[in-house]
């Protein structure tokens, strides 16, 4: 499996992001350049305080060699040929290390946060990644640009709005996904699909590959051709003690996760329905702290990977190996000695 980190290293708390600490875009040159040291293959943005693009642009800026993503940057509220040119233009300061990962956000968040109009998500991204590759295709070889599709219309690029071509034109895109909709249409035009962090084994196995292996079978591709990326809830401290808190945080967040109707799905692949239907039913009446008290050992472990430093790749590799094929794992490295860890545990995943 290709290992990535999400931030920059000294941001994390162990497997989780530290609430308290921001991402800070003035530090980003910085833990690219850290997680490039310490043998990740890749580091991720995503997209919330700020700009995903300007942050991968500091990111290829001061590496070499590690790979850059979005993981996700929102697909709808941007046009295509906006997406399309920031894309090419980080694939040709990376020289070829950039993968546009693209998300859909839900209804409420593109009508009411990004002021468009809702539309079915799934042949909506379907049309959305068939024009970014057009436009793709009419700055590398020339053709004329002549996209039609339910979503967009495309048949102007002047010279003056053209890039022209670059020596890494095969950008990798991927797509967030969780249900089976989304999953093939990632099966089907995509080069990779990003499972959120609720996905179990169980759910990838029963109902994410089916889906994208559907989809890849309408246009004469299999599931070799696309990538399971996926972002697992890790909890792990350097030792039992540390673990603790770090396992209560854990289970706040499968608590949230459980609240939330867009995951429902996969906890009903476990049987779980009516316990996630009482976590929708605290979070309306937002008895926020009441949620953890609803996940126990079953929901947590199933869920998150869960253990020390010296056992968490085991876990991972237990869960994913021959199952995914990128996974976002990190520590805090704040000292070499935290570096030494880190490299450590990925010497040791597979």
């Amino acid at each position: 499996m290709l290992v990535e980190s999400l931030l920059p290293l000294g941001k994390l708390d162990p497997g989780l992001r530290r609430p308290d600490v921001p991402l800070d875009i003035r530090e980003f040159a910085a833990g690219a350049r850290l997680a490039e040291e310490v043998g990740l293959d890749a580091v991720l943005v995503e997209e919330t305080k700020d700009d995903p693009f300007q942050l991968l642009a500091l990111g290829a800026s001061a590496t070499s060699t590690i790979g850059l993503g979005s993981s996700v940057a929102i697909a709808f509220p941007r046009s295509p040929t906006v997406t399309a040119m920031s894309a090419w233009s980080l694939q040709k300061l990376s020289a070829g290390r950039f993968v546009l990962g693209l998300g859909t956000q839900v209804r409420a968040h593109i009508q009411r946060r990004f002021g468009f109009d809702w539309s079915p998500p799934a042949p909506w991204m379907r049309d959305y990644i068939g024009a970014v590759r057009a436009i793709w295709a009419c700055w590398q070889d020339g053709t004329a640009l002549d996209h039609h599709s339910d979503h967009y219309d495309l048949d102007l690029m002047v010279p003056l709005f053209n890039p022209g071509p670059i020596d890494h034109p095969d950008i990798p895109i991927h797509v967030s996904a969780i249900g089976p909709n989304m999953c093939a249409v990632a099966g089907e035009v995509a080069d990779g699909v990003r499972l959120h962090p609720v996905c179990t084994t169980k759910f990838i196995d029963e109902q994410v590959v089916p889906a994208v292996e559907r989809g890849a079978a309408r246009v004469g591709r299999s599931r070799a051709d696309i990538e399971i990326c996926m972002k697992p809830l890790v909890g792990t401290a350097a030792d039992a003690a540390d673990l603790i808190d770090v396992v209560q945080t854990v289970r706040e967040r499968v608590g949230f996760y459980l609240s939330t109707p867009s995951y429902r799905r996969t906890f009903a692949a476990h049987g779980w329905d009516d316990i996630a239907l009482r976590a929708s039913t605290l979070a309306r009446k937002q008895q926020w702290d009441d949620l953890a008290g609803l996940v126990d050992d079953e929901i947590l472990h199933t869920v998150a990977a869960i253990g020390t430093y010296d056992e968490i790749g085991a876990i991972l590799n237990a869960r994913y190996a021959g199952r995914v094929d990128r996974i976002e794992f990190s520590i805090p490295v704040i000292s070499a000695s935290d570096a030494d860890q880190l490299r450590e545990i990925l010497a040791g995943i597979d």
